[in-house]
């Protein structure tokens, strides 16, 4: 295909949830990807070692121009994304608040995918938000960029369900699939006028928000239900993590499942089975606000996560302890 009939687009974003739409567009006969933008080298990790984004590292093996920003509203950032003449601005998990200028720039309209049905779940960790809230299913959105947050016009939604042991890794992977398939059809049907965006619904109950997530985020409410706890678990996997605190140290709960058996323990406090009918299923539970939950993985600090039997093997003091401050 020619350059005149490829659309030009201009591609931003920054971790493994950005990558297939990145690498649907590349391998897109009739779109053209002039230049990426990403966040900036940085340092990750216990050894603090400098790590390139996900994008662009892909945008680096396929020999595409990329710049990296402190703040995409600077001026040679905008100068250089002006001088690209993008179609399309195409935003996924970028990770900063883009200024109108920039918004303003593509021929055709920024674009934007992001991992809920809005209005659900507007904000920086709507995957986590999901599966704490217990919602049954989600999905993706695409949607015309404006200068709110996720608050852009709709014009492509599609859903998946939420199986019942699904975590955020898990479903990150799903819904970063399902939202490069999304997109790639998002701009041909834009581009040839056979979709057009709609407003996004305005009633307050409707509209939900899933704020920036932090470490402190993943410590456990032992007082909270078995399935709440569960949820918690499965929506901090695999970060921020999910913790509690055991004398003094820092003991990550990594995976577990709720059971609905009430066996008269405190929430915190961990129980030894032994005679009980849980004792075929699970060695040990943790009493809650509402039944128990049965750790499966566990990792002290400093340690490698273990199973529930390892665990006790080395700590059979943990039977009969006090979970969290």
């Amino acid at each position: 295909m020619s350059a005149e009939t490829q659309s030009r687009v201009v591609f931003m974003g920054t971790p493994d949830f950005a990558v297939p739409s990145l690498d649907t567009l590349l391998q897109a006969a009739d779109f053209h990807v002039v230049g990426v933008v990403t966040q900036p080298d940085r340092p990750a990790g216990r050894g603090q070692m400098v790590r390139v984004s996900p994008v662009k590292a892909l945008a680096e093996r396929a020999r595409v121009p990329v710049i990296q920003p402190e703040k995409v509203r600077e001026p040679d950032a905008m100068a250089q994304i002006r001088e690209w003449a993008p179609d399309f601005l195409v935003v996924v998990a970028f990770g900063q608040i883009l200024p109108q200028a920039l918004l303003d720039v593509p021929r055709i309209a920024p674009i934007n995918v992001h991992a809920s049905l809005l209005p659900r779940w507007r904000g920086a960790a709507p995957i986590q938000a999901a599966l704490r809230a217990g919602d049954t299913y989600t999905g993706v959105t695409t949607m015309i960029m404006d200068a709110g947050l996720d608050t852009g016009p709709i014009l492509l939604q599609d859903s998946i369900p939420i199986a019942p042991q699904e975590t955020a890794e898990s479903l990150h992977d799903k819904l970063a699939a399902l939202g490069a398939n999304l997109l790639i059809h998002t701009l041909r049907w834009l581009r040839t006028g056979s979709i057009a965006p709609h407003p996004q619904p305005t009633d307050e109950r409707l509209i939900t928000y899933a704020p920036q997530l932090k470490k402190e985020d993943g410590k456990i409410d032992w007082t909270q239900s078995a399935s709440e706890i569960d949820r918690h678990v499965r929506a901090f996997t695999p970060w921020p993590g999910t913790y509690t605190e055991w004398n003094g140290r820092l003991l990550k709960i990594i995976a577990g499942r709720p059971l609905p058996a009430d066996l008269d323990i405190e929430p915190g406090e961990v129980a030894g089975t032994a005679g009980t009918p849980l004792a075929t299923t699970v060695p040990v539970v943790i009493g809650t606000g509402k039944h128990v939950y049965a750790p499966t993985q566990l990792q002290l600090a400093g340690r490698h996560a273990v199973g529930v039997v390892d665990f006790l093997n080395g700590n059979p003091d943990f039977i009969g302890a006090r979970l969290g401050s």
